[in-house]
């Protein structure tokens, strides 16, 4: 089950790095190919927070099997699509079956394994949950590199079926409730629909639209804001509801949840920001790249060796306290580089914060689903995360447009700098100049001017790139606030309800 949700997720950052390749394969503009990546966390958002509901009715074997075997069948489809629209339907499909294997996972560790062991699984879990995205931009770059595009569909055949296999051979934890489908709450799960996936589209393109400037982003704002209303009124006064939000008055899974969604903001954003960074101020290709950014995934997988056994005898909230304090430092290192800097400047902040991801998932999880009821575990395990993958779909919509602000800002500033009066802009225009003679160019001078633009611009990322990291360090800062309302969870319950 964990392998099938290392593809689910992989899925999600294996396409990042070959972008360009299926956008040329398929004829498609820059802003329609977009809808790749968007088409499918969408439709994961949508299906998370239904996963409860269906693994309760379907059973957890059922469902999984389900999920895998649709997520397969779609990975072949999504390789066969012979032109964009195609591609967009097959890739909703996928998101939507695999969406639901992630949740499921989570509750199936408080079901099958007996507490002592829950901090083990969930640093397996933990591990496949954050070293998948760091590991996809490598792979992906490497398979579109190596064969084509289409590699990083196909790949999923061959373990999608063992999966499934596996799943339906040796996975029995629970029995089905057919009696749920009898009461399915229908007009719910459109609510449900319409709220996440206007949502999800105002965050996604919203950017890209210029916000409120767009009617369609307005439209679709309004939409999710009266969906969601209507959505939490019926889910909080009907009898049988398909996501029970009532598990949010357990206190802790609420503050778990807050916590869930502020790593969510960190994870995704620093995935999102560290190839952009790599890539337009240092000019690396995609596997170099990976190269880079797979200190964060090692890092990760060392610190599992020590976050396991302390998880066993370490108070959680200090552990957590450690956790988000370490990724902080790692992202306030990160927002001191150059465009001069080498590998081993990037190295350390990346392996600080590889080294603290462990620190703050393992605590957050048992924090957010150890005080739970058993059959409470299957539909919170879905909000908690939903919470993770909101965090990161408001985080990288958040950082786009702060991107593009403090770019023209940066850039501003700049610029009043580069004047005639100044003899440091005198040198180096001489300089770019008296290169561009010895290149023979029709016009050195508006070549030296386009070199020069290129460079104030490079500059501009660098300090808009270094901001965003010191702001992440803001925001894992003022996490550290909300401790205090955190009650304990006894660590040698690895999951059981402890003191206050």
């Amino acid at each position: 089950m964990v392998f099938g949700i290392f593809m689910a997720i992989l899925d999600i950052q294996i396409v990042a790095s070959s972008m360009q390749q299926i956008q040329a394969g398929l004829a498609a503009t820059r802003d329609e190919i977009a809808w790749v990546q968007t088409a499918y966390l969408i439709a994961e958002v949508v299906i998370i927070p239904l996963s409860g509901w269906l693994a309760r009715a379907l059973s957890t074997r059922y469902l999984f099997v389900l999920s895998c075997g649709g997520f397969t069948l779609m990975s072949l489809f999504v390789a066969l699509s012979w032109n964009l629209p195609s591609m967009i339907v097959f890739r909703t499909l996928q998101g939507l079956f695999g969406g639901a294997m992630i949740p499921t996972v989570f509750a199936v560790i408080y079901t099958m394994f007996p507490k002592r062991l829950q901090p083990s699984m969930f640093i397996v879990v933990g591990l496949v949950v954050t070293v998948a995205p760091t590991a996809g931009p490598v792979l992906g770059g490497y398979l579109t590199e190596a064969f084509s595009w289409k590699a990083l569909f196909l790949i999923n055949l061959l373990p999608g079926f063992l999966v499934c296999l596996s799943t339906w051979l040796f996975v029995r934890v629970d029995e089905p409730d057919w009696e749920l489908l009898e009461k399915i709450d229908f007009l719910g799960i459109v609510y449900i629909i319409i709220f996440l996936g206007s949502m999800q589209f105002v965050l996604e393109e919203g950017v890209r639209k210029e916000w409120f400037d767009s009617h369609e982003i307005l439209f679709f704002s309004v939409v999710a804001a009266v969906a969601g209303i209507a959505m939490f009124y019926r889910e909080l006064t009907i009898e049988h509801p398909i996501v029970d939000l009532w598990a949010f008055r357990n206190f802790n899974f609420a503050v778990g949840c807050v916590f869930s969604f502020i790593l969510g903001v960190g994870m995704y954003t620093t995935i999102y920001l560290m190839p952009l960074y790599l890539a337009s101020v240092k000019g690396l290709n995609s596997l170099q790249i990976g190269q880079y950014v797979m200190v964060t995934g090692l890092f990760q997988l060392l610190s599992a060796f020590v976050a396991g056994p302390l998880a066993k005898v370490l108070d959680s909230r200090l552990m957590m306290a450690l956790g988000l304090s370490l990724y902080g430092l790692g992202s306030w290192m990160n927002g001191d580089l150059t465009h001069e800097s080498g590998y081993w400047e990037f190295f350390w902040p990346q392996a600080l914060r590889g080294f603290a991801l462990m620190f703050a998932f393992l605590p957050i999880n048992t924090l957010a689903l150890g005080t739970l009821p058993p059959e409470e575990v299957k539909n919170a395990s879905g909000l908690y995360n939903l919470m993770r993958n909101l965090g990161g779909a408001i985080g990288l919509a958040v950082a786009n447009t702060l991107m593009i602000q403090l770019n023209k800002q940066h850039y501003a500033v700049l610029r009043e700098s580069v004047t005639p009066g100044s003899p440091q802009a005198q040198s180096l225009l001489a300089g770019l100049q008296e290169r561009m003679v010895r290149l023979s160019l029709p016009d050195s001078e508006l070549a030296t001017l386009k070199q020069l633009y290129g460079l104030v611009m490079r500059e501009a990322e660098v300090i808009t790139l270094n901001t965003l990291f010191h702001i992440l360090t803001l925001v894992f800062l003022l996490a550290l606030l909300l401790m205090p309302l955190v009650r304990k969870v006894s660590a040698d319950a690895g999951g059981a309800a402890g003191g206050h």
